[in-house]
This record gives structure tokens, sequence and C-alpha cells, in this order.
């Protein structure tokens, strides 16, 4: 199976922690070259230090805030004028809108959501498809989650913003998978993360209970009776990204320990 990814280029999106993080440094162990994005200058050089560079890569950072999308746009051209090879591997990335019912939520939060998530994303997709393109090999990963199966109680913007991703990752797949160019979704369950904290202590709060007991109720939902790592959903994303997934194009992959109902 080749997983090699010597001489290939990677962008990776909110990559100071988490997934994103996690998915860098499986992606640098391959051999790849990692770009990473995000808006936290000291996080990002912290992350630079733990990349691999046992291929002889020289990775690098473009610090960038994906709620300013006309900005997030200059810093990709002024990079991509700098730096003559082709980005082969983007890797979207960007923490979920804050929780709450649906019913209740602000049309700014619908709004703010958008331009983080699918306008940032389309951004970037239309700045590095042509390099694509020309090189033949390109891999869209987007790190979405378990709602565009099963919406989640209490993330309603994040239910719908989620879905609109994935359509528009479905229709980009179907696009450019004559170019050699695939587009997937990888789709975490409960992963040990920043944003996993958050909703549990929101839970805990909610319901008057210990954090302990809201992950405790959390774990009993998911068949592995456990939370993921993050590097065990990077080790999806690296695989999605590699020559052996060369003909797994357009689809959701759960990393959710089975926690999801549908298939």
């Amino acid at each position: 199976m080749d997983l090699n990814l010597q001489g290939k280029n990677a962008f990776v999106a909110g990559s100071t922690q988490g997934i994103g993080r996690a998915a860098a440094i499986a992606l640098s162990k391959m051999g790849a070259r990692i770009t990473l994005l995000a808006r936290n200058e000291i996080r990002l050089k912290h992350v630079l230090e733990e990349l691999d560079t046992s291929a002889g890569q020289a990775h690098d950072y473009i610090l960038a805030d994906f709620s300013q999308p006309e900005t997030l746009h200059d810093k990709i051209d002024n990079y991509l004028s700098d730096v003559p090879q082709a980005i082969h591997i983007l890797i979207n990335n960007t923490g979920g809108p804050p929780g709450g019912p649906i019913a209740n939520a602000e049309i700014e939060e619908f709004k703010a959501a958008f331009d983080m998530h699918l306008v940032c994303n389309h951004i970037l997709v239309q700045a590095l498809m042509e390099g694509m393109r020309k090189e033949g090999f390109g891999r869209i990963i987007n790190v979405i989650s378990t709602s565009v199966k099963q919406p989640i109680n209490g993330l309603g913007v994040s239910n719908t913003i989620r879905g609109a991703v994935a359509n528009w990752s479905k229709t980009m797949a179907n696009e450019l998978g004559p170019h050699g160019i695939t587009v997937n979704n990888v789709l975490p369950g409960f992963t040990k993360t920043a944003r996993l904290q958050q909703i549990v202590e929101n839970r805990a709060q909610k319901l008057k209970k210990t954090n302990e007991e809201i992950e405790e109720m959390m774990k009993s939902g998911v068949p592995a009776r456990r939370f993921a790592e993050s590097e065990e959903v990077a080790n999806v994303i690296a695989f999605l990204a590699s020559p052996a997934a060369g003909y797994v194009n357009g689809i959701n992959v759960p990393v959710d320990g089975g926690r999801t109902s549908s298939l």
C-alpha cells in the first residue's frame, strides 16, 4: 500500500491543536511538506517544531484568521506567488460554531459560520485546485461532523453549516474527480479536543451535573465506550491524503466509535 507522501505539499488549516495538529504531524511523518494555517502565531511556531523533517522537508506556516475571508484570500495569493511549488493536499479544518438551539440562533451566527467554514474552504480550493490539476494529484479533505448524517441536539448552527459543507464537498468531488483530485469528508465523533471539553462543560452546567457524569453519559452512547484520540482521526485523514486512497472520492467517513445510528 502506497502511503508515501514525499514530494507532496500540504496545507493544514486549524493546525495548532486537536485534530488539525494531529493531522499535520501524521502527514509530515509520511514525508509531506506542511504549511500550517491558524491565527495564533505562538502556537503555530510550537507545532512547527513538532513536525517530522526526516524526509528533508522545510515546513512553514501562514498566519490566517478564518473569520476574515477577504484577508485569507489575500494571504493565500501572496503565499502562492512566493512559493512556486503546487500544493497537493488541503485539509479544511475549522473549530465549530457555538452551541445552542437552532430556534434561538441569531442570523449573524449563521453568516459568521458560513464564512468561516464554507466560504473559507472555497477560497482555499479555488486557490489550490489549478496546481493540483497540473500535477494530476489532489486531495481535499474536509473535517466536519457526524451531524451531516444525524443532527446533534443543541448544535443548531453547526448542524446547518456542516450539512452545507458536506453538499459543497460532494459537488466539488464530482467536478474535480476527472483531474485526479479527490474530495472527501471526515466526520469525527466525540474526540478529546478543546471543543469537546467546552461541550461537556456546557451540558454539565445546564443539567447541573459534574463533567465526569456528562462524559460517562456521552460515552454510554458510543459502542466503543470511549472518546477518540485526535491521532485516531488524523490517521484516517492521512490515509485519504495518500496515493493509496486514489479511488476514494466524494464520501463521508465517520470516525466515531460506531455512535452514528445511520449507515
